[in-house]
């Protein structure tokens, strides 16, 4: 059955000599994985660009429920994404932000919120101005909420640390030892409960940032079993230094 479906590029792994598997989020269908043929070749070659992470793209899909890896029909760009192509740095957000999509929605089923949340975002950032060093920090603390391990509000001032594994901010450093330090702690909070506009406003040096980034990270594995190692994190903090 051909279905028309709204996705956002995740990944793609090559496949044959000229076809790509493409990993979607998909607003209809959740996860979705689709083969993709003859992208690698002669003039199709151009057009892999609309497969990069975090493009978005209207789909028809030869779907089929008993069948794990689904067939393109035909897709348009639903959004020409022109800062995602242009700007290296963008490229390298949405590589990374892709990476770790990939790795925490994996079985993901149908979630029009979390589609939503991933949309917009996408939108927000390809047009954004500078600054925007800041965004894939906002972007994985904002996504937390979505995943259903955001923490629990920053109530007291005299909460200081927090628990990476309880997901809240407490007076004291937990026994178990997975905790963030003050300094990172405040930080940490402006993001949980900021907004991308007002991360912009976050002053960050290239260690602060890289700290939060690696406190996020650990966040995240302990809090969704299927998380593996990032591959892009490295050239993602280069990018940012």
């Amino acid at each position: 059955m051909v279905e028309k479906i709204r996705g956002i590029v995740l990944q793609q792994i090559k496949y044959t000599d000229s076809g790509i598997i493409v990993r979607f989020f998909t607003r209809e269908a959740g996860g979705m994985s689709v083969l993709v043929r003859g992208m690698r070749k002669g003039k199709s070659a151009k057009r892999n660009v609309f497969f990069q992470p975090m493009f978005i793209l209207d789909m028809e899909v030869y779907n089929k429920d008993s069948r794990g890896l689904q067939l393109l029909k035909e897709y348009t760009p639903s959004y020409l994404a022109d800062g995602l192509r242009n700007d290296v740095r963008k490229s390298c957000v949405a590589i990374f932000l892709g990476e770790v999509l990939s790795a925490v929605i994996r079985d993901e089923g149908v979630n029009r919120e979390l589609f939503d949340f991933l949309e917009r975002s996408v939108l927000y950032f390809d047009s954004a101005q500078e600054p925007f060093a800041n965004f894939h920090i906002s972007f994985l603390a904002l996504l937390s909420g979505y995943l259903g391990f955001a923490p629990q509000r920053k109530e007291e001032s005299d909460d200081l640390f927090f628990d990476l594994v309880d997901g809240r901010f407490v007076v004291l450093p937990p026994p178990h030892g997975g905790y963030v330090s003050r300094e990172m702690s405040t930080l940490l909070a402006r993001f949980f409960f900021g907004s991308y506009d007002g991360e912009r406003e976050i002053r960050l040096n290239g260690k602060q940032r890289d700290d939060i980034l690696d406190a996020l990270l650990k966040y995240y594995s302990i809090h969704t079993p299927m998380m593996r190692k990032i591959n892009s994190l490295e050239v993602m903090k280069e990018v940012f230094s």
